[in-house]
């Protein structure tokens, strides 16, 4: 049986001290180097492959200093400092001796308390009622992902009041999901700047964070069923903005919420 393009994409072999390569898969690229998302997952996988790690991870803020061309990679991950509950990452993608990404990492144990959320998930038609929304063939990493939207679509030429999209989503073909996964997830939500304006203005991603509120009984229990999310921006001046999400399980559950700093042009 073959693996998974998204496993294939993320593997990365140890070298060593923290050391580990890994190398950009076609399946993920994006119109300069390769989707944020995936760079996210592999550091992320990164941590977990590391033998001092502890717990799950709890956040990742990953900062793209400079594209990553195609081609083989270095990944360093550093436990900068392990406490009772929680250890503290910091990681460097290399190429060719240039760093290319920094990110830092929040690992830790989780333990039962009192439990709230106060933010609700919407209020949606189903993945089953709705149509299979696909990316313009250039965005070859979108092909990875079924995306089924609520509300905000983008339509080239025209312009929309908001920027807020709700749709359902997960990996093409279906696969179990994972805090990798969950990561990459957390970035397939085009440029806000691209609903607002009607064209896909250049734009890409500075900064992206991403807090996960799940646990790993949790990642089980939504299986490769759908996730459900909305997206959307803040402010969008001086060649900048901001856009935050939430995405949820199929059950109803808070599994993530991110947010990232992204550039353009107009």
């Amino acid at each position: 049986m073959s693996s998974h393009a998204f496993d294939d994409a993320v593997a990365l072999e140890p070298l060593g001290d923290g050391r580990f390569r890994g190398h950009t898969h076609p399946a993920y690229a994006n119109m300069v180097g390769p989707f944020g998302g995936i760079t996210a997952a592999t550091l992320l996988r990164a941590v977990e492959q590391h033998p001092d790690v502890l717990g799950a991870p709890l956040s990742l803020t990953v900062n793209f200093a400079g594209p990553v061309a195609d081609g083989e990679f270095e990944i360093e991950a550093v436990p900068v400092r392990t406490n009772r509950s929680t250890q503290h990452w910091s990681l460097t993608l290399t190429q060719g001796g240039a760093i290319a990404t920094t990110a830092t990492a929040v690992f830790g144990e989780r333990r039962d308390t009192w439990s709230e959320t106060e933010t609700l998930a919407p209020d949606v038609a189903g993945p089953e009622q709705l149509e299979q929304q696909r990316m313009p063939d250039i965005i070859v990493w979108a092909r990875n992902y079924e995306m089924r939207f609520a509300d905000g679509i983008m339509t080239p030429g025209a312009g929309q009041a908001s920027s807020s999209s709700t749709l359902w989503m997960r990996d093409a073909p279906p696969r179990p999901l994972d805090f990798a996964s969950l990561a990459a997830l957390c970035d397939v939500f085009y440029p806000r700047i691209f609903l607002r304006s009607g064209q896909m203005t250049p734009a890409g991603t500075v900064t992206l964070t991403i807090y996960f509120h799940a646990d790993a009984q949790q990642l089980v229990a939504q299986g490769d069923a759908h996730l459900l999310a909305t997206a959307r921006g803040h402010r969008f001046n001086d060649g900048y903005f901001d856009q935050s999400a939430t995405v949820w399980g199929h059950d109803g559950h808070l599994l993530a919420s991110t947010h990232q700093l992204v550039y353009f042009k107009s």
